[in-house]
């Protein structure tokens, strides 16, 4: 069997995914895509969660480069990064596209 070095879109692939693997993140994301224009405010207002669990979650958002945001007190902004979002979904459009369809693995 053909060994399979690990590309930049398997590591692309993986950072995105490593960034929805908690749903508090997956929540966040939901929750700035449906705005229309940047978040002015605190997110751990409208999160279950505290603030410092939220800080770590946006910290791992930004680190993958699904978010951007500015922090200049008093106010603090988040977005969606509408070109890495795009990335993403192109991205995991693809593998789950490209995977083929097995009837057994017997």
């Amino acid at each position: 069997m053909e060994k399979i070095d690990y590309t930049s879109r398997h590591h692309q692939i993986a950072l995105y995914g490593k960034a929805l693997a908690h749903p508090a993140r997956v929540a966040i994301l939901e929750f700035l895509a449906a705005r229309e224009c940047c978040f002015f405010g605190n997110l751990h207002d409208v999160l279950p969660i505290a603030k410092a669990t939220v800080s770590q979650h946006l910290s791992v958002l930004k680190e993958s480069g699904l978010i951007q945001g500015e922090i200049k007190l008093p106010q603090v902004k988040y977005c969606i990064n509408k070109e890495n979002w795009e990335t993403a979904r192109t991205l995991f459009a693809g593998i789950f596209n490209d995977i083929k369809k097995i009837d057994s693995c017997r």
